[in-house]
């Protein structure tokens, strides 16, 4: 017989890769493509769309070339970055602008001229009122790309997160098509009604016919073409949702963090959305229809984890590598306090105006500490959200972890000091991978049994809750003065960024 395969396209911030599962579960092949954001201008952030499109299909055309002979691919799944935006023409399949990415933060201002307050935001969307998110996004590209305006008003413009354009592309412009966890992220959707919310239209003004038609998670959504062969799209979903499926935390009160360019706390709340002022109501996912196989997440997020390490590398020349950041981290000799604010602060506190700020420097200080701060402030920033979580009543005793960060043990043995949760940590960091083809097996009908593996590094507390409360104390302390004096140094306006 011959031998099936199950296709992942795990589109990220950082890189577009496409994986082969065998139907045990088994990634067989796989290939990877970098990709880059750009960052022309103070809270922009974008990608060449085009170049973006590229990378995947490359990816995916490199994988499905290395299978033997005679397989056969009866399903696809993708997972993808949400609230990345792309506009492209429905005639022509060009883009129009840049994809503008998640992190971009360019239509702040334009947010406070949306008659609906964070309290409406949140009851309809689960969501708050951020430039994150690609509402204000796609009214700034309205007003500002020429492009984008004239083909609005000839009907001809197409809207939607990665996802859907990489399945629009890769069908030939035969399929619109996006779930619900990720027509969320553009805070036009009802988190409830699971349509896209009339009211959000018209604040925003998107017309409906530029956004795809929402389809459930999983099940069959459509079909591609690529290496000649006609291939199923089993499944659709969120980056860090695709991470949840992949970890197996399908109960409520399960909960994972997963450390990429962003941090990300979810906790799965079952059928219905619970509440936390400051923390997200995310939809998880829908198997087939009906309300009944709906699953929601309560929601934090980070928005500067990766980005932050990536700036010392980058921008001070700190260390080469990733894998070095632990072994600094040891180095360290004197804590520093950093609150990293690249692209804003997000959950509790979605504030888009403080600065990223080091606090406690000496003649001592060193590069190791300057590392170990950055690294500490962003356990600091989950630790936060976790709190009102845990304040909530949820117990939470076990994180299980993944993503690019979960490398380093120092980050994840401060993670379960500051939270005195325990954390477990995967042999591999293919969560997200894992989970998207765990669904696109499911939405093809069958009922695997794949697991991801559980390495020995388990972090448990490793201070008493005197210790962590002192430290818990000390940061809010640190980050109440800052958030202060971000807003007084921005009205005096002496420190622009270039």
């Amino acid at each position: 017989m011959p031998e099936k395969f199950i296709i992942v396209l795990d589109q990220g911030s950082s890189s577009s890769r496409a994986l082969a599962f065998d139907l045990d579960g088994n990634i067989r092949y796989k290939a990877q493509r970098k990709i880059e954001a750009a960052y022309p201008g103070p809270g922009r952030a974008e990608y060449d769309a085009e170049k973006l499109y590229l990378s995947q299909a490359d990816s995916l055309s490199e994988v499905l070339a290395r299978l033997p002979p005679g397989s056969e691919v009866p399903a696809l799944g993708i997972a993808a970055q949400r609230s990345t935006v792309i506009f492209w023409d429905r005639n022509t399949g060009a883009p129009l602008a840049p994809a503008l990415s998640w992190q971009d933060g360019r239509a702040l201002d334009l947010l406070s001229k949306i008659p609906l307050s964070n309290t409406k935001l949140h009851d309809l969307t689960g969501l708050y009122k951020t430039p994150y998110y690609s509402a204000s996004k796609i009214a700034w590209a309205l007003e500002n790309y020429p492009e984008v305006k004239a083909a609005a008003a000839e009907r001809r413009l197409l809207i939607a997160p990665v996802a859907a354009y990489l399945v629009w592309r890769l069908s030939g412009g035969k399929s619109f098509v996006i779930d619900p966890s990720q027509a969320q992220r553009t805070l036009l959707f009802n988190l409830r009604r699971l349509r896209w919310e009339p009211k959000l239209l018209s604040a925003f003004g998107v017309a409906p016919e530029f956004l795809p038609e929402i389809k459930p998670s999983l099940g069959r959504l459509c079909y591609i073409e690529a290496a000649g062969r006609r291939i199923p799209v089993t499944s659709m979903l969120g980056d860090q949702q695709a991470a949840m499926l992949g970890l197996g935390l399908e109960t409520p009160n399960s909960a994972a963090l997963n450390y990429g360019t962003g941090a990300f706390l979810l906790v799965n709340t079952g059928r219905k959305p619970l509440k936390i002022r400051g923390l997200l109501n995310s939809f998880g996912w829908q198997e087939g229809k009906g309300k009944k196989n709906i699953c929601y997440f309560t929601e934090s997020t980070v928005n500067s984890a990766g980005t932050a390490l990536e700036w010392l590398r980058r921008k001070f020349g700190f260390f080469d590598e990733l894998d070095e950041v632990d072994g600094m981290c040891r180095r360290s000799k004197n804590r520093v306090h950093c609150l990293p604010a690249i692209g804003g602060l997000g959950a509790p506190y979605w504030d888009f105006t403080t600065f990223t700020t080091f606090s406690g420097f000496s003649a001592h200080s060193d590069k190791y500490d300057v590392v170990r701060g950055v690294t500490e402030g962003i356990a600091y920033m989950v630790g936060d959200a976790f709190d009102l979580i845990k304040r909530k009543g949820i117990k939470i005793e076990e994180l299980k972890v993944s993503g690019g960060l979960s490398k380093i043990d120092w980050l994840l043995q401060f993670q379960a000091d500051i939270t005195g949760a325990r954390l477990v940590a995967l042999e591999e960091s293919e969560a997200t991978a894992l989970g998207a083809g765990l669904a696109a097996a499911r939405g093809l009908g069958l009922s695997p049994k794949w697991t991801s593996k559980v390495s020995s590094r388990v972090f448990e507390p490793s201070i008493g809750e005197e210790e962590r409360q002192n430290l818990i104390k000390g940061w809010r302390i640190f980050v109440k003065d800052i958030r202060r004096t971000s807003r007084d140094l921005r009205k005096l306006s002496i420190l622009p960024h270039a």
